[in-house]
């Protein structure tokens, strides 16, 4: 589903359990705010020569991870896809994952 026809898929859709992008951290936060439940999980391959080839990758990685919190999205782990893909990491986390309960001894 595309973020351009967000509102006509909506109804349809009624909340997914999971988004997945290639690309831009924003377009991953747009989806999921149209479409991911609370507590939903998204996937985003991040390839960094098609973002940007002027940069080193690292720091397109980084741009994006902090796109993501800053869509109040929660990256929990990034994964090398190498050596099948140079400088292209799969990021997975949560959207409005609910607080952990403190647990009293």
């Amino acid at each position: 589903m595309q973020a351009a026809r967000a509102h006509s898929l909506m109804r349809m859709a009624g909340g997914v359990q999971v988004v997945q992008s290639l690309l831009q951290a924003r377009i991953l936060a747009l989806n999921a705010s149209y479409f991911l439940k609370a507590g939903g999980h998204l996937v985003i391959s991040i390839k960094a020569n098609c973002m940007d080839s002027t940069v080193p990758a690292d720091a397109v990685f980084e741009s994006e991870v902090k796109k993501m919190v800053q869509e109040q999205l929660k990256p929990s782990e990034q994964v090398t896809l190498e050596p099948f893909e140079r400088d292209h990491p799969c990021v997975v986390g949560g959207y409005r994952m609910p607080k952990k309960q403190k647990v009293v001894a």
